[in-house]
């Protein structure tokens, strides 16, 4: 008897539908995780490059923007902490974005502006509504303020660490811009929870590695998580893949050998610059699920992560932050991670909260099923495959409870 709740029928099936897709040709390998109450189901499928080494269970994945929530964790600890708190400006450990100009109109000139409202909080971070991050609209690339994202290198897509200037001069490009929107306003994807890692590691006065391997990695036991793949374990990275934007047909983003990931980051970026493996996010994610406790180390308080894991977009920023088609329709958004809102097919129930990255890693935390599912890839979500497999493994994870 599953004290879980878990149907072997059903979880037999799962294997057969995603290990299809490795045999097909769509991804190397990938590793599905379902776990409730205390039972937990890892399959393991593939290799971890095309013709490369099998895929394990403590294979690296390069998390992406799953890294999201381990910094808004960290923040809830100096919140806690009362070093840091949610609405106090950020200027006096960012001075850089202190005195902010806003643009008149968002595809208008750099220097027609007007002064910001009020200057950016730490929840403004947070939740994304700092006023500057991506900016989802077809005709962007025409714009002055993107023209000018785009040679400062703020915003390029999947995170690689080698790419980006050290955070004093990443941070000193971005308080160069004026902001897109006035604080408070608007969400904007991602770029405010890289800024979040440059205050993290200035308020608490250490490297934010340091921060989270003191505060959250060690005592959640996640040995394999971090910036960085040290030598000893690069044989256990996966390798990536993108699409080739011409054809479509697969092509290597990032292999173990010599990987952007095998020595420590310039800039530790905190949207999306972790690698992590499916044991290590599973005890960050039942943390979460068990309001800020794994057995005896307490990492937030229950309201802390309540808190967390609230939709705090309004209706009508939502209306006026465009993101992918339909996605406000059923999602919110918390600090640092996504709320399910309405329910989608088979599926999370509203109230979960979780997040993916671009590079294929997804992990949705499910408080009404005491649930916790993860799907880690590193096929890129523009793969022409990406979409059904990351459909097909969601429906069969909640098909599978039997009770």
């Amino acid at each position: 008897m599953s004290t879980g709740g878990w149907s072997a029928t059903r979880l037999a099936h799962m294997h057969e539908v995603m290990a299809g897709h490795v045999e097909r040709g769509a991804l190397p390998g990938l590793v599905t995780l379902v776990s409730r109450r205390g039972e937990t189901h890892v399959d393991v499928i593939g290799a971890k490059a095309f013709d490369g080494e099998p895929m394990q269970r403590d294979t690296i994945f390069r998390i992406d923007s799953l890294s999201k929530p381990v910094a808004a964790v960290a923040a809830m600890i100096l919140v806690e902490d009362c070093t840091l708190r949610l609405d106090d400006p950020v200027d006096r450990w960012l001075p850089e974005l202190a005195n902010r100009q806003v643009l008149r109109a968002i595809d208008g000139p750099l220097d027609d502006t007007v002064p910001a409202d009020r200057p950016i909080l730490l929840r403004d971070l947070l939740t994304l509504r700092m006023g500057l991050g991506y900016i989802m609209d077809p005709a962007a690339g025409e714009f002055p303020v993107q023209r000018a994202i785009n040679a400062l290198e703020l915003l390029q897509g999947p995170t690689k660490p080698l790419d980006p200037p050290a955070s004093d001069e990443w941070l000193r490009r971005v308080g160069s811009l004026p902001l897109v929107h006035q604080p408070g306003t608007h969400w904007m994807y991602h770029l405010g929870i890289d800024v979040l890692g440059v205050l993290l590691a200035r308020a608490s006065g250490q490297p934010l590695e340091t921060l989270y391997q003191e505060r959250i990695l060690d005592p959640l036991g996640m040995k394999d998580t971090g910036f960085s793949v040290p030598s000893g374990k690069i044989d256990r990275l996966s390798t990536s893949y993108m699409p080739n934007p011409d054809t479509g047909t697969l092509a290597l983003y990032d292999a173990a050998e010599e990987s952007a990931w095998s020595r420590p980051p310039a800039f530790p970026a905190a949207g999306g610059g972790l690698v992590s493996t499916v044991d290590d996010l599973l005890a960050f994610n039942q943390m979460l699920l068990h309001g800020g406790r794994l057995g005896k180390e307490r990492i937030l308080s229950r309201p802390a992560v309540e808190t967390m894991t609230t939709d705090q977009i309004t209706p009508a920023q939502k209306e006026a932050s465009p993101f992918f088609p339909g996605f406000w329709d059923t999602n919110g958004w918390g600090f640092g991670l996504g709320i399910t809102t309405a329910r989608e097919g088979i599926g999370p129930t509203p109230g979960s909260f979780g997040w993916g990255g671009g590079i294929g890693p997804s992990c949705q935390a499910d408080p009404a099923e005491g649930m916790v599912a993860m799907l880690l890839t590193q096929l890129s979500l523009m793969a022409p495959a990406a979409a059904a497999i990351h459909a097909d493994f969601w429906t069969l994870a909640y098909a599978a409870i039997d009770d």
